[in-house]
């Protein structure tokens, strides 16, 4: 039996799906380089502000702070990231030599996906799809989005 007071899209389940199927084609372009996507947007976060406290990392990427470490936690293994104390009881992660290497080396991977992604989307669809993300996240911000 269908309730038809129920929404017929679940926003959340919606973009999870997206988010899976996107997530699955970055990851592809950058298996050879031996990181995930998460990997490297947290790369690319710590290049541009680094040394870069975890606090904010963390709200950079949306992610509690728990789900930051366990993530820096194979990366920092791999020699790519370290973290050091920072001021006070903060602690602040920067790129290693390493790290930059690997990130330089899979950024042309990456963009190559990107521009794949926005032609499959083509112009438009990829403008109105970066507006409404946009303004989506920004009504659920809002709305107390952040926890």
């Amino acid at each position: 039996m269908h309730d038809d007071s129920l929404p017929s899209v679940c926003a959340c389940t919606m973009l999870r799906k997206a988010a899976r199927i996107t997530g699955r084609l970055y990851d592809s372009a950058l298996a050879a380089h031996g990181m995930t996507t998460a990997q490297f947007a947290i790369l690319r976060h710590v290049a541009r502000g680094e040394p870069l406290a975890l606090s904010r990392l963390a709200e950079q990427l949306e992610m509690d702070r728990s789900s930051l470490y366990r993530a820096l936690a194979p990366i920092e293994k791999r020699g790519w990231v370290g973290v050091t104390a920072g001021a006070g009881r903060s602690k602040c992660a920067s790129l290693s030599a390493a790290g930059r290497k690997a990130l330089h080396a899979a950024e042309p991977d990456w963009a190559a996906m990107q521009r794949r992604v926005e032609a499959e989307a083509g112009p438009a669809l990829w403008r109105e799809l970066k507006a409404g993300i946009k303004g989506f996240t920004q009504s659920l911000e809002r709305a107390g989005g952040r926890a």
